[in-house]
């Protein structure tokens, strides 16, 4: 055991990693890379293996809070030695060519197939937004235990338990835990520590370069999972100062339900933060459209965040 938090765990496998290791963990089966060894690499064999057996241990410690977090036969694979190493076509019979060690195998997937008889947690489409919904809920936990809120973390964990008992699609639930967590951070805490928490969140999770097409880059992978059917939006105009700008939004068949005249925008708010660290968000405002919802986004590069896990529904403007 190298811990018994997330955080703890998480902490152990990056300090096992190393910028230009020779070797990096991905799934027997698929070839994907779960968090949390997504983009991690190590320096040789032995040090992977212990990281394989950490993450094993770190996705087990998730499981606590999410019974259908997708299982994956990590395994230790030498990058160098398989072509298109991690791409689309990267199978379990390419990584044991390559040399891999085996580790110990986790449970197998058990969320049925897909439309082509695969393993729904194979990736592609649905179990994308599953991981990714997954992702994201682990990096709020970890954020909630790092900022030592217990009675969100509790809040969450007692809803989720709730829907886990009367739903039976991970796809479905994976959507209602993400709900569940936004609205809980808006019930709980202070736009502050919402804010907080979400910065945090942001830390946790694989960090892009920053470019002035952070927002556009969010939504496109929005609608890439599924999240959004559809989506539009306008340039940035600037705001009253020069630290400040808007943009309008349209989001067609939002994955996430409204709930008590709010609407949980939690995972597009956090995938901007990661994308976009100089420019807060600061506000968000929404209102009902034509098959979803209208919005106007203002960032910020000088004021702080604002916490916006779950936002008010405005009303419609007359035409």
């Amino acid at each position: 055991m190298v811990g018994t938090t997330l955080t703890q765990i998480r902490t152990h496998i990056e300090s096992l990693a190393s910028d230009d290791g020779a070797y990096e963990l991905v799934c027997g089966r698929t070839g994907e890379r779960p968090v949390p060894v997504d983009g991690l690499r190590f320096e040789d064999r032995s040090t992977a293996e212990a990281a394989a057996r950490a993450a094993r241990q770190y996705r087990s410690a998730l499981r606590r809070y999410d019974p259908n977090v997708p299982y994956y036969d990590l395994i230790v694979s030498e990058h160098d030695d398989v072509p298109g190493f991690g791409g689309a076509d990267a199978t379990a019979k390419g990584w044991a060519t390559a040399g891999a060690t085996p580790g110990l195998p986790e449970p197998p997937c058990d969320l049925g197939t897909d439309a082509d008889g695969r393993p729904e947690c194979a990736g592609g489409g649905r179990s994308e937004r599953v991981e990714f919904c997954h992702r994201v809920a682990a990096a709020v936990f970890e954020a909630l235990v790092d900022a030592d809120h217990r009675t969100v973390e509790t809040a969450v964990m007692d809803a989720y338990f709730d829907l886990a008992e009367t739903m039976s699609s991970a796809d479905d639930l994976c959507l209602r835990l993400l709900e569940s967590m936004a609205t809980a951070l808006h019930v709980h805490l202070t736009s502050t520590e919402q804010a907080d928490v979400l910065e945090r969140a942001a830390s946790n999770l694989s960090s892009r370069p920053e470019s002035a097409g952070a927002l556009e880059a969010t939504l496109a992978e929005m609608e890439r999972l599924d999240l959004v059917g559809s989506y539009t939006c306008s340039s940035w105009r600037p705001g009253p100062d020069s630290g400040t700008r808007s943009a309008e939004l349209t989001l067609e068949r939002y994955a996430l339900s409204a709930r008590e005249g709010r609407l949980p925008v939690l995972p597009v708010v956090l995938d901007l933060y990661r994308r976009a660290e100089s420019w807060k968000p600061v506000s968000l405002h929404v209102t009902p459209a034509d098959e979803g919802w209208h919005a106007t986004l203002s960032v910020s590069s000088k004021s702080n965040a604002v916490g916006l896990a779950s936002v008010p529904i405005h009303e419609r403007a007359a035409d």
